[in-house]
């Protein structure tokens, strides 16, 4: 795969920082849906559940198929022989240690959502379980496989999908970090025209909707949890309110950054919901959580293929599963720009495996323990005592059901408060992530997008939560999300065929270095003694400058010379500082290397002596060869020029060997 020239969205971004033909059809999109919910006024809701109804009898097969698609490919990416390829350069390590990275992958991907159902979903498939006789220990166990299997590793699998493309084509190869780029082994040079415009701005229209049903469904439980505690009405005015503040400090956030703001949020809703969980698992039915965790992991691996591939087509309620499985799909399907390119940002130089693994499987089992501790916790107290109102009260209002929840504990109103701060701050978070992860897409991929898009989104997030939810309430979210998400679900597919294939291509290499002729020995032709004393130097970072100014540069520019005389057909690149030779061959992916002087603390074994010139705060130098895939970790410091020339053309006969198996 070729890599095309960085500057090419740059062409294309006007000085505000806008790509015009992505940003302006996007605002559009979105403006004309929150009118059409105006102006539908009373009928906006039946219009919703009529739209809702339509794509789960049609549509319904292909979420289905394409979620299970997305689980199995990640499965096999995981663990096949590609899985240690880094989402980087092969040197490059991960930026965020793996708690940072968790916690901001924790709060981006599903805090709202975790609040808000946790002891929604678990009491209402207990009260209205699909095929089980309503409120029976058949119910109670249906209840939470049901719920495992709606936020485990198939939703997450959407997520890691999105992620890991965005982050092998925008970090290995240096396109922007943007959905279009996924598509580049399939199309080319053309997902900077139209067709990767209208990519980014369905991802754009995807991403809005997605956050929004989230500040949606967030503002409505912060509404309840300040009912509970103060006594607030609850409605659409003061929801309308709580909208408008808590936008005002996701705005505040999205200005700071990703380090100042949404990090140090992100890690402080960690701690939050780590000791809301805490508290509900050791002064809650204790020994009934973790025997239920067990059990409730067994019944979710034993119904994973099954529900996977459940379409109705023998009878299953059609209804229920556009109510909640096909609405979790669209939800996820719809929040995958946003929280893809997030985790795609804070996951550069992991490795495909520890990428997939870690967002599979922490995630979820963090799920797990809370859906346990709130959901199984919820329905022993029903089971037990069903005047205690759990159920009636998620009946009346599903986001009730966690302070009526908590009320049975001890320091209740204690715990009400922070969970309510808890749902503020993932709000802030959710909306601040998101309104970065748009600006990024709509200003052409760029990793520091301008401030006012930034302060732009997030105030549009919240217009369209707050229009949503007083035209349509929970009816409008669903129905949204799961619109928004139908036509993203086919660009998910695209691009996974174009991962697939830029991975094909990365394994061609890997063979291609394998069989290849390998490299002349370092060193050949040269005396054992002098060997050993390049062995065992320790030049200074201006005698290894010296060396790649006199002997590297001169023998990059000799073998372009005479690549140019062979083949008139290559372009020839060469770049001085560092100095460099690229040599590209039409659509083919390009050849690059270059010497780079890296500068490293002298060993301890190392002492001073002749010949050792390491200066006088302990460094040395190493003159290291770079691919275009990145550090190959061997110093050619010492080489002639000849014996550069023949380390140039070893690797570019390992090049060219790949280039001929990849085709």
């Amino acid at each position: 795969m070729k890599n095309p020239p960085k500057e090419k969205e740059a062409d294309q971004v006007q000085h505000g920082g806008v790509l015009t033909p992505v940003f302006y059809p996007a605002v559009f999109l979105i403006l004309a849906m929150v009118l059409v919910s105006i102006f539908a006024g009373s009928s906006a809701e039946a219009l919703f559940s009529d739209l809702q109804s339509f794509i789960a009898r049609t549509a319904g097969w292909f979420y289905t198929l394409a979620v299970t698609g997305f689980l199995i490919l990640c499965l096999y990416l995981a663990f096949g022989r590609l899985g240690n390829i880094r989402l980087g350069p092969d040197h490059s390590t991960p930026d965020y240690s793996f708690v940072s990275w968790f916690a901001m992958l924790f709060s981006a991907g599903i805090g709202i959502g975790l609040l808000f159902f946790g002891v929604a979903e678990p009491i209402t498939h207990f009260i209205n379980p699909p095929d089980a006789e309503p409120r029976s220990y058949e119910a109670a166990k249906q209840a939470m496989q049901i719920t495992y299997f709606h936020w485990g590793i198939s939703a997450w699998s959407i997520y890691a999908i999105v992620g890991l493309f965005l982050a092998y084509f925008g970090f290995r190869h240096g396109l922007p970090l943007s959905v279009r780029s996924a598509l580049y082994p399939l199309i080319g040079e053309r997902i900077h025209g139209p067709i990767g415009h209208t990519v980014d701005v369905l991802a754009i229209v995807s991403t809005m909707f997605g956050v929004a049903t989230s500040l949606g469904l967030g503002v409505a439980q912060i509404n309840t949890g300040l009912s509970v505690l103060f006594d607030l009405s609850i409605g659409p005015e003061v929801q309308l309110g709580l909208i408008a503040v808590i936008t005002l400090m996701a705005t505040i956030s999205v200005v700071s950054g990703l380090d100042a703001g949404i990090k140090k949020l992100s890690e402080i809703n960690m701690v939050f919901a780590i000791l809301i969980l805490a508290f509900v698992i050791l002064l809650g039915p204790t020994l009934l959580i973790l025997n239920s965790f067990g059990e409730n992991f067994g019944l979710y691996a034993e119904a994973l293929v099954t529900r996977s591939f459940l379409l109705g087509a023998y009878g299953a309620d059609k209804e229920w599963l556009g109510n909640w499985t096909l609405f979790y799909w669209g939800w996820w399907i719809s929040w995958s720009p946003f929280v893809g390119i997030f985790i795609a940002r804070i996951s550069r130089g992991r490795t495909i495996k520890e990428f997939i693994l870690g967002v599979l499987v922490v995630p979820s089992l963090f799920i797990f323990v809370w859906m346990t501790a709130f959901g199984n916790g919820a329905l022993a107290v029903e089971m037990a005592n069903s005047s205690a109102g759990i159920a009636s009260a998620v009946q009346e209002n599903l986001s009730m059901g966690l302070f009526v929840y908590l009320q049975q504990l001890p320091l209740a109103n204690i715990v009400s408060l922070l969970a309510t701060l808890l749902i503020v701050t993932f709000f802030v978070t959710s909306s601040d992530s998101g309104s970065l992860v748009i600006d990024t897409i709509a200003s052409g991929g760029h990793l520091d997008p301008p401030v006012w898009q930034r302060v732009f989104w997030a105030i549009m997030e919240g217009v369209v939560a707050a229009t949503l939810l007083v035209t349509g309430g929970l009816v409008a979210l669903q129905a949204a999300t799961i619109t928004a998400a139908l036509p993203f679900a086919v660009v998910i597919m695209f691009a996974s065929a174009g991962l697939l294939k830029g991975l094909r291509m990365e394994a061609a290499k890997i063979r291609g270095a394998q069989v290849a002729p390998e490299v002349p020995v370092i060193g050949a032709g040269v005396s054992w003694k002098h060997r050993l004393k390049s062995l065992l130097d320790y030049p200074s970072p201006e005698r290894v400058d010296d060396y790649v100014a006199s002997v590297v540069k001169p023998a990059l520019m000799e073998v372009a010379k005479a690549i140019e005389s062979i083949d008139c057909a290559a372009d020839i690149e060469i770049s001085m500082d560092p100095p460099e030779i690229r040599i590209c061959h039409g659509a083919e992916m390009d050849f690059n290397y270059s010497v780079v002087a890296q500068t490293y603390l002298k060993p301890d074994f190392a002492y001073m002596g002749s010949g050792r010139d390491s200066d006088s705060a302990g460094h040395y130098a190493r003159a290291e060869v770079y691919l275009l895939e990145g550090g190959q970790g061997y110093d050619v410091f010492g080489f002639s020029k000849d014996q550069i020339i023949q380390d140039v053309l070893g690797q570019y006969d390992k090049h060219m060997h790949f280039l001929h198996i990849a085709r």
